[in-house]
């Protein structure tokens, strides 16, 4: 049984065993993990991790809480990196206003041009959006990605679901979807039709139960499928084989 966990924070300062980590997530079936970038910096650590282990693959791009390297000419120079050879989308690029909107209309710049520059070069886009569902949706009718996409660690209503289902993007769920108070995103899982679904950590943040208050790591991406599949009746097994397809189909892995 193979799983992939699709978004991953590798490059972050809580890894300092990466080898360990990946060997780890190799041993519980997780034989592929799609790194995700923030920042110029990141990017370039996720495409140096994706050369050292062959189950690792990159997302180069600048995350709305990083908007302000744009100014530093850092949009320029992810660009430029999305042509190493494991690069597999575009990301994690979107819009936050949990802790800042103030600078709305940057955030909504940086994103437009980072989709504009994934369909330029015919990449998916990996998206962030935190309390911000509503102008994601504005943006993503204006400026629809290309490629089939994704929606990360995916928050929003049923509703929005369906929406952004028809302008051609899946889901991906993390630790969240293990929680005790997580009735939206039980309800949306439940809701959704398999082939939308990928499974994520998120790492090194949202561990799910039975691991929350430890360092998340991509092996427990087996107990996030785990839930998803008793939120829809089935076997991990399947829940392995179609989200594995899915990952396979939205990265060209």
């Amino acid at each position: 049984m193979e799983i992939i966990d699709v978004h991953a924070h590798l490059t972050d300062d809580k890894f300092d065993d990466v080898e360990d980590v990946v060997a780890r997530a190799t041993e519980s079936g997780v034989e592929r993990i799609v790194c995700s970038a923030y920042n110029f910096s990141s990017s370039c650590q996720a495409v140096e991790l994706s050369k050292r282990f062959a189950g690792v693959f990159a997302n180069v791009g600048l995350h709305p809480e990083n908007v302000e390297e744009m100014r530093e000419g850092y949009l320029e120079k992810i660009f430029t990196l999305s042509k190493e050879n494991k690069v597999v989308a575009i990301g994690e690029i979107g819009l936050d206003y949990h802790y800042r909107t103030d600078n709305k209309d940057l955030q909504k710049e940086v994103f437009i041009k980072q989709i504009e520059f994934a369909n330029s070069v015919n990449l998916p886009v990996v998206i962030h959006s935190r309390d911000a569902i509503g102008d994601t949706i504005e943006i993503l009718k204006q400026y629809p990605p290309k490629r089939e996409s994704l929606l990360h660690c995916y928050a929003g209503s049923v509703e929005s679901a369906k929406i952004l289902m028809q302008l051609g993007f899946s889901f991906s769920f993390g630790g969240v979807v293990t929680f005790a108070n997580a009735k939206n995103t039980v309800e949306v899982v439940k809701q959704l039709p398999l082939d939308r679904i990928l499974i994520e950590t998120d790492c090194p943040y949202l561990s799910p139960v039975p691991f929350r208050g430890k360092r998340n790591e991509p092996k427990n991406v087996v107990y996030i499928a785990d839930m998803i599949a008793k939120i829809k009746g089935i076997t991990l097994e399947e829940v392995a084989k179609v989200t594995t397809k899915n990952a396979e189909r939205i990265f060209k892995l």
